[in-house]
């Protein structure tokens, strides 16, 4: 009879394998906790910024090649500070090889997924390297694994997604063998397509990334090292008196994260709501403050939990006569918004208009405006088009706000002063939303903690 090993996936972000002194705190957590099993990091601190302007192939050779010389002094400070071991210098070396390859590529030619996303890997690849040394030169058993072999994906380069049964079949023949032996170090935001393409799954897929793996190995604990001591009742650096939660259901967790909390990435809740598997967020540099636990059932529900806010966010209305009494209308809208791979945030309507919200972070990096020219003609084939840009979306996050007597008072009371443009409650227990003009939003997010959330 097989004994179930209980397995922690430790995932470490950019600022926390950042140099070496960076690592060594990563290593420290590592070795302190026999349970932590897979390792996933992402690029160190600054790394993936040089590589998305290298693969926007929009760079003059100069600047291109600044770009190359402050990549290799972040990978060769940290080989350095591990005395250059042979093997380990001709890898970095050459990943830094192919960085300079694919970004002459880059510049080169019109614009090529494939070849961007093999550049952007390449972060990852040195960062993952460079810690399983960390860990052998502590006495730590520890390799460094592709996560291409594991993290199969479609060929959607750019935002990846994952084939979740290859996925876990994969992670179970290749990757859980290695485990009694050693720790693993794998890549975050990287897979591959189903030709071995190399494919990322989109920034902030590193969280996306260790959940999956945490699913696949049925893991009992995801953990999440950040540069924040856990998730706060609001951003900190907009609200000062924001106050860290120990403990958050997944449902307020999946809310936060949907809604703008920088700490998780939306996807990442959903691979541990599927397993049951328990998330804890805390701080690489000070693991003893303890951080956020992120589990099914939790001890206190309050009505009020969190605010979070996303920023750049773009409001379509349509208008068309022909939405009265008519069927059809929403799915024929629908349809034309995926064909152009854009997601629905929040919806009204009326009897013959639908306004609607898009979302500019999960995006492409180009800046461009989500209604494209040629979705803008589509729509105005069906109906009337108008585009505010530039608006804020507010969420509060809490327990029973929609069948809680006093709750809109309370909230709106608050934004009396403030024009709000969209207002959506009901299709959850834990959240109301409400966009705002972005230039009000941190006015409406501090004055809402105030009132909602005093410390």
């Amino acid at each position: 009879m097989t004994q179930h090993t209980s397995y922690t996936v430790a995932k470490f972000g950019g600022t926390s394998v950042a140099d070496h002194l960076a690592m060594q705190r990563c290593a420290d957590i590592v070795i302190n906790d026999p349970a932590v099993k897979v390792v996933v990091v992402s690029a160190s601190s600054g790394v993936t910024n040089l590589l998305v302007a290298l693969a926007a192939g929009r760079l003059t050779e100069p600047q291109r090649l600044d770009c190359l010389a402050q990549i290799a002094t972040i990978q060769y400070q940290i080989l350095d500070a591990l005395a250059r071991p042979a093997p380990l210098a001709a890898l970095i070396d050459q990943y830094l090889a192919q960085i300079d390859k694919l970004s002459k590529q880059r510049q080169q030619a019109c614009e090529d997924g494939a070849v961007s996303d093999a550049l952007l890997s390449l972060g990852e690849a040195c960062s993952s390297a460079l810690f399983a040394e960390v860990l052998r030169q502590r006495h730590h058993p520890a390799i460094c694994f592709d996560a291409r072999q594991v993290m199969r994906t479609d060929s959607h380069f750019g935002q990846a997604e994952p084939d979740l049964v290859l996925v876990s079949d994969r992670v179970q023949q290749l990757l859980q063998p290695l485990l009694a032996q050693q720790v693993v170090v794998t890549q975050g935001f990287v897979g591959a397509d189903s030709d071995g393409h190399t494919t990322t799954l989109g920034r902030g897929g590193s969280d996306y990334s260790a959940a999956l793996l945490a699913e696949a190995l049925q893991a009992e604990v995801l953990a999440i090292w950040t540069d924040v001591d856990g998730i706060y009742s609001c951003d900190p650096r907009l609200v000062h008196d924001a106050k860290p939660i120990p403990e958050l259901s997944f449902d307020e967790a999946a809310e936060m994260a949907t809604f703008g909390a920088k700490v998780l990435h939306p996807a990442t809740i959903l691979p541990a709501v599927r397993s049951g598997c328990a998330v804890f967020v805390g701080k690489s540099r000070a693991p003893e403050q303890g951080g956020t636990w992120i589990r099914q059932q939790v001890q206190s529900t309050p009505g009020f939990r969190a605010l979070s806010l996303r920023r750049q966010q773009t409001l379509l209305t349509v208008h068309s006569l022909n939405m009265l009494h008519a069927r059809g209308f929403l799915a024929q809208l629908f349809a034309i918004l995926a064909k152009h791979r854009l997601s629905v945030d929040l919806i009204t309507t009326s009897e013959v208009s639908v306004a609607l919200t898009l979302d500019n972070t999960g995006s492409s990096n180009s800046g461009s405006s989500l209604i494209s020219a040629e979705l803008r003609a589509e729509l105005e084939t069906m109906c009337r088009v108008e585009v505010t840009e530039q608006l804020a979306l507010v969420a509060v996050i809490g327990n029973q706000l929609a069948t809680t007597a006093g709750v809109a008072k309370q909230v709106f009371e608050v934004l009396e002063p403030f024009n709000m443009r969209m207002i959506c409650q009901g299709a959850s227990p834990h959240n109301l939303c409400f966009l705002v003009d972005g230039d009000d939003a941190d006015a409406v997010v501090q004055s809402l903690h105030q009132r909602l959330l005093p410390t």
